[in-house]
C-alpha cells in the first residue's frame, strides 16, 4: 500500500498561497504560476532592500552638497576637507547636522575649509 503525501504538500502549498495573496489573476491561485511569482517576488524584495541603502546615501550627499555650498564650499572639498581635519564622522550623521542645525554644520565647513 502506498502512503499519499497529501498533507505534506498541503501544506506546502497552503504556506505559498499566504505568500502569493494579492496578486492577480491566477498568480495568486494556481499552483505553478503562484511559485514563479513569488520566486520573483523574492528576488524583487531582496534587491529592493540593496538599493533602498544606496538611494539613502545619494539622498544624504545631495543633502550635504546642498548645506555645504551654501557656506561657500563644494561637496568633494568639504568631505576631503572633513576627512584631513581627522573628523571622523558619516554621512549620515552630517547630513542630519546639515538640517538640524546648521550653525553647527556651518563650524564644520569652516573646519574643512582651513
Amino acid at each position: 500500500m502506498r502512503i499519499k503525501g497529501g498533507i505534506v504538500t498541503r501544506r506546502r502549498k497552503k504556506r505559498l498561497f499566504k505568500k502569493s495573496k494579492g496578486f492577480r489573476l491566477s498568480n495568486k491561485n494556481v499552483y505553478i504560476h503562484a511559485s514563479e511569482r513569488v520566486d520573483k517576488a523574492l528576488v524583487h524584495s531582496y534587491v529592493g532592500r540593496k538599493q533602498k541603502k544606496r538611494d539613502k546615501k545619494s539622498q544624504w550627499i545631495l543633502t550635504l552638497n546642498a548645506a555645504s555650498r551654501l557656506n561657500g564650499l563644494s561637496y568633494s572639498k568639504f568631505i576631503s576637507g572633513i576627512k584631513k581635519a581627522g573628523i571622523l564622522l558619516n554621512r549620515k550623521v552630517l547630513a542630519e547636522m546639515a538640517i538640524s542645525s546648521p550653525e553647527d554644520f556651518a563650524q564644520l565647513v569652516n573646519i574643512a575649509k582651513s
